[in-house]
């Protein structure tokens, strides 16, 4: 096979992370898994391809995620299968499948895959972190994912953030409130955006989701579902907004906000950032989904998650100027081996058994190319392995980092080396 007269690159819409910038994800997916751990919730993995119909189902048929912007594709088995648009539907599918026992709460970390115009913080392939939790329809649980998300952006240092909270009601009363918004749309429908002129009346709620001056004008002139929901709904709601409120959580009243799947009922939240453009201001949200089960195939099962896209809370923390972690990690301990024998091998095994990180040179360089690799590394400390060092039982461990390279030295013995080199990385 000859070779491509130009090299690959990666696929319009996707993006490759390498150091230092994969430290901020290193640390951004930590503070995660570590947040979501206090809540008592368990990592889940799920495939990154799911039969069609599990999306279809989930996020609705003729959403403009499933119609427009959907990987489907045909395998060598004849199946039609997608690549996942986002993370609640295959969790709550796994769950249908495997039968935990309730509640069950699980988190994830997922890429994503949505044809649609790249765009900052936007792209084709992006990666989200979310918490899925099924099982209870209690509040509690709704105040606790709410609380997890706001917990999450405060400690990875996002300062100007808001909550946009609403309720999607249950079929009942959302269903009376949806005839109501239909009556009212089709009365104005010529006033729609182009969007919507056309598609109002098979899924009303969607005009309400437009951002177009049009349509947010005559949306805005007509019913609003806060005020239609039936009293257990309201109730529920109002339990949510006083319990986030009674833990510090401000939350402010959305009526717009139905997010843009159609599995949500009652509670719904959005996460805005104030330092991002309005228009892609979002970095997370989710709601209630007490009817996805059944649509997968379960028993009903209530349940509530959230789902935050790494690349957006990246691009907020810029906005804000934030000084998150941006560099990697620096290695402990460079090891330097002139002497041709597997010394630094040896070293370099013994000291990583001990927890502390180390690196090396290869391709047997020169002691002066090896130093000077060790510095650019980031190494704290240089471990020298010569022919006067080995033939004495002793390595030399130079601190890079000091002000006087020369003078800051020392020679310790073979076997002293793990402990020496722990007791001087403690102190930094």
């Amino acid at each position: 096979m000859s070779e491509p007269s130009t090299p690959f690159r990666a696929p319009v819409g996707t993006h490759d992370v390498l150091a230092p910038q994969s430290a901020r994800w290193e640390r951004l997916v930590a503070i995660f898994a570590d947040y979501a751990h206090r809540y008592g919730f368990s990592l889940v993995l799920t495939p990154m391809f799911e039969d069609v119909g599990v999306f279809n189902r989930g996020i609705g048929e003729h959403s403009e995620v499933a119609s427009k912007e959907m990987y489907v594709f045909e395998d060598r088995g004849g199946r039609t299968l997608a690549l996942r648009p986002e993370g609640t539907a295959s969790v709550v599918r796994a769950f249908v499948q495997h039968q935990p026992p309730t509640p069950w709460k699980a988190w994830y970390i997922t890429p994503a895959f949505r044809y649609e115009r790249p765009q900052a913080g936007r792209y084709r392939q992006h990666h989200q972190v979310g918490v899925e939790a099924l099982g209870t329809d209690d509040p509690a649980i709704d105040i606790e994912v709410i609380a997890l998300a706001a917990r999450f952006y405060e400690a990875l240092g996002l300062t100007r953030v808001r909550l946009m909270v609403n309720s999607m009601g249950h079929d009942v009363c959302r269903g009376a409130y949806v005839q109501r918004l239909r009556e009212h749309l089709g009365a104005h429908a010529d006033e729609l955006c182009e969007e919507h002129a056309t598609v109002w009346s098979a899924n009303p709620l969607r005009v309400l989701d437009c951002k177009r001056s049009s349509c947010i004008e005559v949306t805005g002139a007509g019913p609003m579902l806060p005020e239609h929901l039936c009293e257990d709904c309201r109730a529920h709601f109002a339990h949510v907004v006083d319990g986030l409120a009674s833990i510090g959580i401000p939350s402010t009243l959305n009526p717009r906000l139905v997010r843009g799947f159609d599995y949500y009922t009652r509670t719904t939240f959005e996460f805005v950032a104030d330092a991002l453009d309005a228009a892609q201001n979002a970095i997370g949200g989710g709601g209630r989904y007490d009817k996805l089960a059944e649509e997968l195939g379960g028993k009903p099962t209530s349940g509530i998650g959230f789902g935050s896209g790494i690349e957006r809370l990246l691009l907020a923390l810029d906005a804000e100027g934030s000084s998150d972690a941006s560099e990697t990690r620096p290695i402990d301990a460079f090891v330097v081996d002139t002497t041709g024998t597997d010394a630094a091998t040896v070293v370099v095994d013994e000291l990583r058994r001990a927890g502390l990180s180390s690196a090396r040179a290869y391709d047997a360089r020169s002691m002066k190319a090896q130093m000077k690799v060790a510095d650019r590394s980031g190494a704290r400390l240089a471990l020298i392995i010569g022919q006067r060092e080995l033939s004495a039982g002793e390595v030399t461990i130079r601190d890079l980092r000091g002000q006087d390279h020369e003078q800051a030295q020392q020679s310790v013995a073979r076997g002293d080396v793990v402990a020496t080199v722990s007791n001087l990385v403690m102190k930094k």
